[in-house]
């Protein structure tokens, strides 16, 4: 069997592989310890991200007329490639974090969602929040105000409960009578009879 014949499955899983693929991250994995690399498939493979060591030659054949292809320059000594077709940022972050304990893992570039981007722009990207963080961040801020909304409509009810109740008390309340006014009797000023006399006589 020829050799074309011989590599074509596998150019063709490549192709299979990054067919759909929000992202595809390309590192050198020299150096890197059997330890580390076991951990490394492991992070990736819980995050549902494809991680191969390829031959240069089979992926620059997978990726030709691919959004992907701007990655061959890229393709120089020993390479694999971290595929995510649900994540765009999930490779290059998972990537780049474990690069930082494991130095000699070196991300070469990647693309994004059709973007070709450099070792410095992978890095970047591993910056920007996974899409359940950035959910969640958003689900935090909506529910907020609808919290502290239903905290005012609460405290709202309760006042205006406590209200409603003294209110009505105080309608049921019977209403004393105020007391009737003493009429002012005239005074009539009676003359002594003494004093009355005397004057008759007079």
């Amino acid at each position: 069997m020829a050799k074309v014949e011989l590599k074509q499955p596998i150019v063709a899983a490549i192709a299979e592989d990054v067919k759909d693929a929000q992202s595809v991250v390309i590192v050198d994995y020299r150096g890197l310890t059997v330890a580390q690399d076991t951990e490394l498939r492991k992070q990736l493979r819980e995050a549902g991200i494809i991680y191969k060591v390829c031959k240069n030659t089979m992926m620059k054949r997978a990726f030709e007329g691919t959004e992907f292809e701007g990655l061959a320059q890229y393709l120089e000594g020993p390479s694999a490639m971290a595929v995510s077709k649900d994540d765009a940022t999930a490779p290059a972050r998972i990537l780049c974090k474990f690069a930082k304990d494991a130095d000699k893992l070196e991300v070469k570039a990647g693309v994004v969602e059709g973007k070709v981007y450099d070792e410095a722009g992978v890095k970047a990207l591993s910056t920007i929040p996974s899409r359940e963080e950035l959910l969640s961040k958003l689900l935090g801020s909506i529910q907020s105000p609808i919290a502290n909304f239903a905290r005012v409509i609460k405290q709202i009810a309760e006042n205006g409960g406590a209200v409603a109740e003294n209110a009505e008390a105080a309608v049921e309340a019977p209403v004393e009578e105020a007391p009737a006014e003493t009429p002012v009797e005239a005074e009539v000023t009676e003359a002594p009879a003494e004093e009355a006399a005397e004057t008759t006589a007079e």
